[in-house]
C-alpha cells in the first residue's frame, strides 16, 4: 500500500478532526474545542513554528497525523524539533504509517536546520514504543509536569 505524507492544509480539517479526537481519546484526555480551534490556526499560520502532516492513503483517505513544534534549546545551538502528537487509524498500524510519518518530520527538521528530534509516549504504549525502540534512541529521561 502506497502512502502519501504532506502539510495538511486548511482543506483536511474535516478529514483531521476525527483522528485528533480519536488521540485524545486515546490518551484518556479531552481538549477544549477553543484550543483545537487554536492549534489547528497555529498549523496553518506560516509565522508559527508548529507543523502539521497527514498520511493518505491510495484512496486520498486521512489514516495519519503528526504534529510538530520547533523550538530553541540550551543544548544545542541549532533548532530542535518536537514531536507532539502521532495517531495512526487502527486500520494503519503495523503497516508502516507511524514510522513514515515519523520519517517526515524527520526530513522537516532537517530542512529547518533542527539538530535534534524528540518526542515522548506512555510508558503504557507498548505497541508505539517498540517502534520508537527499534528506530531511535530512548533518552532515560522521565517527564514531570506542574499545573500553572
Amino acid at each position: 500500500m502506497t502512502t502519501t505524507i504532506r502539510p495538511l492544509q486548511p482543506s483536511d480539517r474535516a478529514a483531521w478532526e476525527p483522528l485528533w479526537a480519536s488521540y485524545q481519546r486515546f490518551y484518556e484526555v479531552v481538549i477544549p474545542p477553543e484550543t483545537t480551534d487554536l492549534t489547528w490556526g497555529r498549523f496553518q499560520d506560516p509565522a508559527e513554528d508548529m507543523h502539521a502532516l497527514g498520511a493518505f492513503d491510495e484512496g486520498d483517505r486521512l489514516v495519519g497525523i503528526v504534529h510538530a513544534i520547533f523550538h530553541r534549546s540550551t543544548w544545542l545551538p541549532k533548532w530542535t524539533c518536537y514531536l507532539q502528537d502521532l495517531y495512526v487509524d487502527d486500520t494503519q498500524r503495523g503497516l508502516g504509517t507511524g514510522a513514515a510519518l515519523i520519517d517526515a518530520v524527520a526530513n522537516l527538521a532537517r530542512e529547518n536546520g533542527a539538530g535534534r528530534l524528540y518526542w515522548m509516549t506512555h510508558e503504557t504504549n507498548t505497541t508505539a514504543r517498540k517502534l520508537y525502540d527499534r528506530i531511535a534512541e530512548r533518552s532515560g529521561f522521565i517527564q514531570y509536569r506542574k499545573v500553572l
